[in-house]
């Protein structure tokens, strides 16, 4: 069932997503700081809407976005506790993940017995961390030389959310 808010549908991704979706995962601006490099064909990004699809059979924890009939983002919690999102550039300084996440952060915790979320960013992404900060999530760490994309280093900061009381 998705999660509807004022202007998108949250909902499980389906075959039909594959060329929205490789629009997001092939622009060098959207992924940036992902943790993998541009998709360089639609057969990449057909790697990871399998493994979206495959995932959604279960609960349903890792959303795509969809605005005006368009997939336009993913977010949601994709691995253990840990939350994420990526969003086309067309759509940044929207309010749009804010407003996807504070529709997916209640479903998570209502769905899981997680104490807590977790997430993490490149900390250069101000505005992926002031996302995050903005949703209550409180810096708990960092690391330097986390991962390597084509010979660039990046470091993290570490995000926890507590289960509300």
């Amino acid at each position: 069932m998705p999660l509807v808010t004022k202007r998108l549908v949250l909902r499980a991704a389906r075959q039909g997503d594959l060329m929205d979706l490789h629009a997001i995962f092939s622009d060098p601006r959207a992924m940036r700081y992902w943790s993998t490099l541009p998709h360089d064909s639609p057969a990449r990004t057909q790697e990871n809407l399998d493994r979206l699809i495959a995932h959604a059979d279960g609960l349903l924890t890792y959303f795509v976005i969809e605005k005006d009939g368009r997939v336009i983002g993913t977010a949601g919690m994709h691995q253990a506790d840990e939350v994420g999102f990526i969003l086309h550039p067309e759509y940044w300084r929207q309010g749009i993940i804010s407003e996807a996440m504070g529709a997916i952060i209640p479903h998570l915790f209502a769905v899981t017995d997680h104490a807590q979320l977790t997430a993490d960013a490149d900390p250069r992404n101000s505005a992926s961390v002031g996302i995050l900060k903005s949703l209550g999530f409180k810096e708990t760490h960092r690391a330097e030389r986390t991962y390597c994309i084509n010979g660039e280093w990046s470091d993290s900061v570490y995000f926890a959310l507590q289960r509300p009381s």
